[in-house]
């Protein structure tokens, strides 16, 4: 286990992605772009009321923000991981990282449950499934956590030189703030982190989608059973 979770966050694999200075900036402006926009809509998105049929159109809409930042930057890369001596897609050892980050933060949430406040925060993100369609919901989610993935692993981290990991980290977390939800901004803080390590260590955006989307989806269907 040890070793193919250094594998995963750690260990570099052999990769030559670097950006004409040009492309560099192209970057880097489109990203600066794509976040003040995508924080504006997440706000808006996440302020609509529990079971409004506008939910969709603007989580949606907030995905297609993310996704066409990603594109309009530059070449994105799905990355590699060494497995069993050769280099792969990293797909079963993102999955098991998503599932045991959603584990801990399960067992968290159940030591918390009896905290007022983390109820209440917790219950403002989950009232759009509880009051609207939880498959549409998922498919949001599934959504948004690539969307996101190509945006932050792949634009934010590609546009910045030095210390990729902590600025794609912050840039992801400080975005999360316009929600106004203290606990998703933590949850921002401790997933970006994680699949920043990713990307990384595999020099692509695959990793981190697939441990973003099992997290995801993983809180959305668990969290209810604790707070219910």
């Amino acid at each position: 286990m040890r070793t193919w979770l250094r594998r995963s966050l750690w260990d570099l694999v052999p990769r030559d992605q670097r950006d004409t200075t040009a492309g560099l900036r192209r970057r880097q402006v489109v990203a600066m772009v794509t976040v003040l926009v995508g924080a504006a809509l997440l706000g808006v998105s996440l302020r609509i009321e529990p079971g409004s049929v506008w939910f969709y159109p603007a989580t949606f809409a907030l995905a297609g923000v993310w996704v066409i930042g990603a594109l309009a930057s530059g070449r994105l890369h799905l990355g590699r991981i060494l497995v069993r001596d050769e280099l792969r897609r990293p797909v079963l050892a993102p999955f098991l990282i998503g599932s045991g980050m959603a584990a801990g933060f399960l067992v968290a949430a159940v030591a918390l449950q009896p905290v007022p406040f983390v109820a209440d925060q917790v219950t403002d993100v989950l009232d759009h499934a509880a009051e609207g369609s939880l498959a549409l919901v998922a498919v949001v989610t599934v959504v948004n956590g690539i969307a996101e993935e190509l945006f932050f692993r792949g634009t934010v981290y590609a546009a910045v030189p030095r210390r990729p990991v902590l600025v794609s980290t912050a840039a992801y977390t400080l975005t999360t703030v316009a929600a106004g939800n203290l606990l998703l901004v933590v949850a921002a803080l401790v997933l970006g982190l994680v699949v920043g390590l990713e990307r990384r260590a595999s020099g692509g955006i695959l990793g981190p989608a697939i441990t973003h989307v099992t997290w995801a989806l993983a809180m959305l269907f668990g969290l209810p059973l604790v707070f219910s």
